[in-house]
This record gives structure tokens, sequence and C-alpha cells, in this order.
């Protein structure tokens, strides 16, 4: 027990070194325009040297799977540090209360964004997470639950419709919501889900119409009621993508 205790602490050392070589890469190759240009995009860049995806994806693939490396480059609190760690974590290694550690300190959309769809989705947690944070009073961690469940709707093509047509229930339920990065997160579940196929397709009208009926309810007893305001953005956006003759012709095409 005392020789693998001594391995893992060693192992963690020799993470901390390899993150601190990796970070100072990362200086080199921001820059204060690229900040800049993230600012702009609402991204929280207090700890950001200004290193694009399109620069860090190589980064990670070069640097390949690497758990401890991930935990370590978390630890440092940094943007780009933090992206890439969703890149290289390795997800069977990846446990649920990781999941909620990580989730708990997002502080931007891109950082949730593609650590969901980096790697929370690809974990055996994934469909439990979209259920319990869907309830969370957290922003950032109810965003997490459906920027989960909208990179599942992509990137896991062998499930069944059942968990789908679960999360659809949740996105009605939570439609409400009108903080921005929720409503966007839901109607981006909304969305992908029913281009999934001609079941869910037909699912995911049936649920943003059911959104914004309970969104007209709430608006005839209070006009400037945010949920009925939230519930109907979500509703007609995701209607006008879904009923699109683009859409409409690929779902037919996957049957």
């Amino acid at each position: 027990m005392a020789a693998e205790a001594d391995a893992r602490q060693a192992d963690g050392r020799d993470a901390a070194v390899r993150a601190a070589t990796v970070l100072a890469d990362l200086t080199a190759l921001g820059s204060e325009e690229s900040r800049s240009g993230m600012a702009r995009y609402g991204i929280n860049t207090a700890d950001a040297f200004g290193v694009s995806i399109s620069v860090l994806r190589p980064m990670a693939k070069k640097l390949g799977r690497d758990h401890d490396l991930a935990l370590a480059l978390w630890a440092t609190g940094n943007h780009e540090a933090r992206l890439v760690a969703s890149m290289v974590d390795d997800p069977a290694h990846v446990t649920g209360e990781q999941m909620d550690a990580w989730a708990a300190q997002f502080d931007s959309w891109d950082v949730c964004d593609q650590v969901t769809s980096n790697l929370f989705d690809k974990t055996p947690f994934a469909y439990d997470k979209v259920r319990e944070w869907s309830a969370a009073e957290d922003e950032w961690i109810k965003r997490a639950a459906f920027a989960t469940a909208a990179a599942l709707a992509v990137q896991d093509k062998k499930a069944a419709d059942e968990p789908f047509l679960e999360i659809l229930e949740l996105c009605r339920r939570e439609a409400g919501d009108d903080r921005n990065f929720v409503k966007k997160a839901i109607n981006w579940a909304v969305r992908n889900i029913g281009k999934r196929d001609l079941r869910l397709h037909a699912a995911a009208i049936a649920t943003a119409e059911a959104i914004l009926a309970d969104a007209e309810e709430r608006a005839a007893v209070d006009r400037k009621d945010p949920a009925a305001r939230s519930g109907r953005w979500i509703a007609r956006d995701a209607l006008r993508e879904l009923r699109s003759d683009k859409v409409i012709e690929r779902v037919r095409r996957r049957g």
C-alpha cells in the first residue's frame, strides 16, 4: 500500500511538472488581440492568454490521453489549460465526483461547452448528470446539463431514443428558466435531439409546441413574465429550425 501511495504521489509530481511546461507553451502562444476577441464573445478572460481552439486542439492531440495531466492542468485555473484538460483527459478514468467538481468551477460558456462535448458526454455518467444537473440552481451547472445533452444527441450515435425522450421532458420542465446561458442550452438540446431521427424529430417538435403553449399560458396571466419570454424564445427558435426543409430532408434520409 505504501508503495502504491508513493507511486501515485510521484505521478502527481510528474503531472504537475508537465502541466507547468504546457502552461509555459500557452503563455508563449497567447496574444492580447485574441484575448480581446474572446472577451467580445462573452468569454471570461480574467485568467486567459488568448489562444484559439484551433491552436489548442493540435497541442492536445500531441499530448495524448493523460488523466493525471488533465487534473494538473485543470488545477491551474487557467482558461486555456482547462480547455486542453478537457481534450486530453481519459473518459474511462473520470469519476462522477470529478464531473461535479469541474462543473462547479465553470465560469465561462466556452469552458462549459468544451468540457461537456470533449469529455463529459463520453463518460458512463453522462445521462445521470444530465438528469441531476438539470435541476441545479447554479447557472453554469444547469447549462452543463443541457450542453451535455446536446453533445450526446450528436455524438452518442448508438444510443436508443428513450434517454432523449426523457431529456426532452427535462427541457420542457426547465424552459421557464430565463437565464441566458441556460435557455440557450435548452434550445440547443431540443434542436440537436430533433435532428437524430424521425421519431425524435416529431418528439422534439411536440416538446417545443408544448413549451410554447406553457409560455402562452403564463403570458396570459402576466405578459412580462420572464418564464414566458424564455419559453417562447426556446420554442420558436427550435421550431424554426426543426421545421425547415433542410432539417426535414436530413432526418428523412436518416430514417
